[in-house]
C-alpha cells in the first residue's frame, strides 16, 4: 500500500465514522427515551410513530454500525442518504425558522456524504475490501 493509498483508505474509514457518528449518538439517545422520541415523532404529523421509533433504531444503530465496519458500506450508504432525505423534509422542512432551514441543509450535506460512499465504496479499511466486494 502506497502512503497516497494509506492516506485514503484512513480518510475513508475517518469519513465512514464521522457520517456514522451522528446517527449512532442520535439512535443510542432514542433507546434511552422511546416515549419521548415516539411522542416527538406524532407531534410531527408522522404516521405510525411507534413503528417509525423502531425503523429509526434499526437505522440508526443498525446501518450506522454497518456503515461504519464497511459491511455492504454502498448500500449502507444508500439506506442512510434515504433516512437523511425523508427525516429533512419529515422534521425540517419549516423554512420559515431559519434553524431548521439550517438543519434541511445539514441533511442534504450529509446524503450528499453517503451518496459518494455508494458511489465510491468504503475503501480499504472495510469489511466489503476483505470480502472482496471493492
Amino acid at each position: 500500500m502506497t502512503d497516497n493509498s494509506a492516506l485514503q483508505s484512513s480518510m475513508a474509514f475517518l469519513g465512514r465514522l464521522l457520517l456514522s457518528g451522528i446517527f449512532l449518538t442520535s439512535g443510542f439517545g432514542k433507546l434511552a427515551d422511546p416515549s419521548g422520541t415516539i411522542g416527538y415523532i406524532a407531534s410531527a404529523g408522522l404516521p405510525l410513530p411507534s413503528a417509525a421509533y423502531v425503523v429509526a433504531l434499526v437505522v440508526e444503530i443498525g446501518v450506522g454500525i454497518l456503515l461504519v465496519i464497511g459491511y455492504r458500506a454502498r448500500w449502507m450508504a444508500l439506506v442512510l442518504a434515504a433516512f437523511t432525505l425523508a427525516s429533512a423534509v419529515g422534521f425540517h422542512a419549516n423554512f420559515a425558522d431559519q434553524n431548521q432551514m439550517i438543519h434541511f441543509m445539514k441533511n442534504l450535506a450529509i446524503a450528499g456524504g453517503f451518496l459518494q460512499i455508494a458511489a465510491f465504496g468504503a475503501g480499504a479499511f472495510s469489511l466489503d475490501r476483505r470480502a472482496g466486494r471493492i
